[in-house]
C-alpha cells in the first residue's frame, strides 16, 4: 500500500465504470432475449452463468421455512435488531402530503404517494448479503410500497443462502426468485410469465447487473448505478493504526476493484498502518482478493495540514468516511462529498453495514458529489397540487400570457385568455 505525499501530486477524481463495448453488447442481447421470451431465457441464462438449471424460478415458503430453521436463535435476534434498527431510523424520513392556502383563494400543495412496485438485487457470487435484503426492503415497506420482488442469484446447489431468506421473511418479502445478473434485471423491468413488472429496481450487483440497470433505466426507475466498494480514514496521530488497517481491509475485502484509503495529516502514522495492513492481509480469508484492492486501488495519502486533508477527503467523495481524529466532530461541518460519515473510534464501517440504521446503500466512485443514500425518498414519487382561484387567475393572467409569448408559445396565451372571454 503505497504512501503519497498530496504536496507532491493531486488525487485523481474517480468515474464509475462504463463497461466494455463486449459487456454493453452482451447485457443489451440478454435483455432483449428476456423481453422476448421471458421466464426460458431467464431459465437459459441463469443455467449459462449460474451453472444451476432450476424447474421453478420463485423460492417457496418451504425454502424460507428450512432456512429460518438453519440459523440460530442468537442470529436471528441480530438480523431483528438490526432490522428493527433500520426500520426506525427510516421512518423518520418519511414525508407526508402538504398544502398551503393563499389569501386570494389560490392553493398550492405536494402529494407524496408511494411506488406500486419495487424490485430489489440482492448480490450473490462471492459472499452472501441479508444485510443488503433489510436496507432495501425496509425503506421501501417505510415508504407504503406495496409490491416488494426480490431476485438473487442462486448458488450452484439451486438455493438462496439461508441467511439471505431469513432476513426476507424478517422483512416482511415474500416475493423471491433465485435469478441473478442482468437477465433478473430485464425480467424485473418488462416482467416474464412467473414475474410481474416492478416501477423501480434498487440493490448493487457487478458490472452486468450495473449495465443492465442503466439499460433499463427509462422503462422503470433505478437508484443509482453502483461501483465496487470504497471506504476513506481522515485520521491523525491520535488514531491506532492497527483499527485504521482493519477498517481498511473491511472494504477490500469486498472485491478487487474495491478502494481503501487513508489521509492524515500524520506521517508516523502512515508508516505504522501500512505496517499493519501488510500484518493483517496475511490472516484475512479473502486475503488474495483484499490484497489486489489494497495494491492496485488504494492509498495512504500524507497532508501538510488538516485543510488539504479534508480538501483531499472532498475530492475522493468517499462512499464511506471515518473520522477517527481528536475533534472529529468538529470537522464534519467541512465534509461536503461522502455518502456516509462514521464519527469516532468505536464508529466502525461494518457498524453501518448491519447495525446502526442509516442505509448502507451509498453513492460510489465519486458519485457522493451528487448522490446520497438510498431512502425512503426512492420509494415514493410526488405529484405537484395547483388550484387556482378565479381572484389569483383574474390577478395574474394577463402576466401569464405575456410570459407565454416570450417564449414564442402563442396557444399556452390563448389557454390563460380564453377564461376572460367566458
Amino acid at each position: 500500500m503505497d504512501i503519497r505525499f498530496l504536496s507532491e501530486r493531486s488525487i485523481p477524481r474517480q468515474s464509475l465504470d462504463q463497461g466494455t463495448e463486449a459487456q454493453r453488447k452482451s447485457v443489451q442481447e440478454i435483455i432483449a432475449e428476456v423481453k422476448d421470451k421471458g421466464d426460458e431465457a431467464v431459465r437459459f441464462y441463469t443455467e449459462q452463468f449460474d451453472g444451476v438449471k432450476l424447474e421453478s424460478l420463485k423460492v417457496n415458503d418451504g425454502e424460507v421455512d428450512e432456512a429460518l430453521q438453519e440459523l440460530d436463535e442468537e442470529l436471528l435476534s441480530i438480523l431483528q435488531e438490526a432490522a428493527n434498527n433500520i426500520r426506525a431510523f427510516h421512518e423518520k424520513q418519511v414525508q407526508q402530503s402538504w398544502m398551503t392556502t393563499e389569501e386570494n383563494g389560490t392553493m398550492l400543495g405536494q402529494k407524496v404517494t408511494a411506488l406500486d412496485a419495487a424490485g430489489i438485487y440482492v448480490p450473490g457470487g462471492t459472499a452472501a448479503y441479508p444485510s443488503s435484503v433489510l436496507m432495501n426492503a425496509i425503506p421501501a415497506q417505510v415508504a407504503g410500497v406495496k409490491r416488494i420482488v426480490m431476485v438473487t442469484p442462486p448458488g450452484k446447489d439451486g438455493k438462496v443462502p439461508a441467511g439471505v431468506l431469513a432476513a426476507a421473511r424478517l422483512a416482511g418479502v415474500r416475493d423471491i426468485y433465485k435469478i441473478g445478473g442482468a437477465q433478473a434485471v430485464a425480467a424485473l423491468a418488462y416482467g416474464t410469465e412467473s414475474i410481474e413488472p416492478v416501477d423501480k429496481i434498487t440493490g448493487p450487483g457487478n458490472i452486468f447487473v450495473a449495465l443492465a440497470k442503466r439499460e433499463v433505466f427509462g422503462v422503470v426507475d433505478i437508484d443509482m448505478i453502483a461501483g465496487p466498494s470504497d471506504v476513506t480514514v481522515l485520521a491523525d496521530d491520535t488514531a491506532f493504526a492497527n483499527e485504521v488497517a482493519a477498517d481498511l481491509l473491511s472494504q477490500a475485502e469486498h472485491g478487487e476493484l474495491s478502494q481503501a484509503n487513508l489521509v492524515t495529516t500524520s506521517k508516523a502514522l502512515a508508516e505504522a498502518v501500512q505496517k499493519e495492513v501488510e500484518i493483517q492481509l496475511n490472516e484475512l480469508p479473502r486475503h488474495e482478493m483484499a490484497r489486489v484492492a489494497i495494491e492496485e486501488h488504494s492509498a495512504i495519502y500524507v497532508a501538510d495540514s488538516f485543510e488539504q486533508a479534508v480538501e483531499a477527503v472532498n475530492q475522493i467523495a468517499p462512499e464511506h468516511l471515518e473520522v477517527q481524529m481528536e475533534n472529529a466532530m468538529e470537522l464534519v461541518g467541512k465534509i461536503r462529498h461522502a455518502g456516509a460519515i462514521f464519527i469516532g473510534r468505536y464508529s466502525s464501517e461494518p457498524i453501518g453495514d448491519y447495525f446502526a440504521g442509516p442505509n448502507h446503500t451509498l453513492p460510489t466512485s465519486g458519485t457522493a458529489r451528487f448522490s446520497s443514500p438510498l431512502s425512503v425518498d426512492d420509494f415514493v414519487k410526488k405529484s405537484s397540487i395547483i388550484s387556482y382561484s378565479k381572484a389569483a387567475f383574474d390577478e395574474n393572467s394577463s402576466k401569464v400570457a405575456k410570459f407565454a409569448r416570450l417564449e414564442g408559445l402563442e396557444a399556452h396565451a390563448r389557454a390563460i385568455e380564453a377564461r376572460n372571454r367566458n
